[in-house]
């Protein structure tokens, strides 16, 4: 928004007039954001807040209601618990786990270097699985070749429109 003199001395008209700021930037064409900021930088008076109270005046107290929680244990007086007995140890049990073959284990990220492909081929878990592991593209994880089929441009709605 462009403030010229005349949107400036009606949001200061505006805002001596008691109206919110919501209410000011609807007469106004703009958002309550755009009031405030302005108001702010032209260093308007302060308006109460609608949420903070008057510290002069007392919060209501409600009547004839319970208190929603116990009162604290700390304010209880405290009985003497009777004692429990220590539970007998019992002698641990070892599981011993079978090993895994070393067939199924299988790196987590087999490339070859962090400046090769790391385009998948075959099926995760098989013996034939690999990565493609040529060059890289400079700023990518992938060669040439794999990147072209990795990053497709999203065709345009109105293309296919027309």
């Amino acid at each position: 928004m462009d403030w010229t003199n005349e949107a400036i001395d009606r949001l200061r008209a505006l805002w001596a007039e008691g109206h919110s700021t919501a209410e000011i930037g609807r007469r106004m064409g703009i958002s309550k954001n755009a009031v405030v900021g302005k108001a702010h930088r032209l260093d308007l008076p302060a308006r109460p807040s609608p949420i903070r109270r008057d510290p002069a005046t007392p919060r209501p107290v409600a009547t004839g209601r319970r208190p929603t929680l116990p009162p604290l244990r700390a304010a209880m007086p405290i009985a003497a618990a009777p004692r429990r007995e220590e539970p007998k140890p019992v002698a641990p049990t070892i599981l011993a786990l079978p090993p895994k073959p070393a067939s199924s284990v299988v790196r987590a990220f087999p490339r070859v270097s962090s400046k090769a492909c790391c385009w998948p081929i075959g099926e995760p878990g098989t013996k034939g699985f690999r990565f493609c592991s040529e060059p890289a593209m400079s700023g990518k994880p992938y060669c040439a070749e794999h990147a072209a089929l990795a990053y497709v441009r999203v065709k345009d709605r109105r293309e296919d429109a027309a």
